[in-house]
């Protein structure tokens, strides 16, 4: 039997997902969290090494993102497999998820079965990435490489300029990554600098233009 963790503060979209792996006769949920902290306290609760074969994890969270969280396992040295399943397109999330040390990438929106394939590819230790992405894997290594200038930014100041560009002020920024509103505001400058940018309606028509949020 294939144990999960489900980690995402939307509590309906965890019973969706709760729900889909339910259906499948080797896939069992043993816990769920909201946010980093809960992740942890759970994790604790489960045992040193946790009885757990997959964590699924979403990336936009509040406190640590689901990018955030990948970089602590990570440095932990963790043998937790992790599936991140997100809102955000492939090309923007899944090859920096990877990066970091997740073991696949699933878009929310796509067939709930492709969700339960990739559980048990990615219990089996190995990595599950769909068509779209391995396709991006094969273009960044036999085409000329021609980085996106937002792909410099660290996974902080990518999540503050999604943030900002969905309308967010500085002050709910804060507050939803549990961080001083100085910090945000030095992270929204460092991504001013880094795209050459003057102002957040600027940042706002180069994060839709690059798909990074919707129009």
């Amino acid at each position: 039997m294939i144990k999960v963790i489900l980690c995402d503060d939307h509590a309906l979209i965890r019973r969706g997902i709760r729900d889909t792996l339910a259906d499948a006769p080797d896939i069992e949920v043993v816990g769920e969290a909201g946010d980093y902290g809960e992740l942890r306290t759970l994790l604790r609760g489960l045992g040193d090494p946790p009885a757990c074969d997959v964590l699924v994890l979403d990336i936009n969270m509040p406190g640590r993102s689901g990018l955030d969280v990948l970089h602590v396992l990570k440095d932990e040295g963790s043998a937790l497999r992790v599936l991140i399943v997100s809102m955000y397109p492939e090309d923007q999330y899944a090859i920096r998820a990877l990066r970091a040390g997740a073991f696949g990438y699933v878009n929310k929106g796509g067939d709930p079965q492709q969700l339960v394939q990739a559980v048990r590819t990615v219990a089996q230790g190995r990595k599950y990435v769909t068509p779209e992405i391995a396709q991006m894997l094969v273009e960044s290594l036999t085409a000329p490489v021609t980085e996106q200038a937002h792909q410099k930014l660290s996974d902080r100041e990518l999540q503050t300029l999604v943030m900002i560009a969905s309308g967010k002020r500085l002050s709910d920024i804060a507050e939803e990554l549990t961080l001083s509103p100085k910090t945000v505001s030095v992270y929204r400058a460092r991504v001013l600098e880094k795209l050459g940018l003057s102002n957040n309606s600027e940042l706002t028509v180069y994060a839709i233009r690059n798909g990074l949020v919707a129009s």
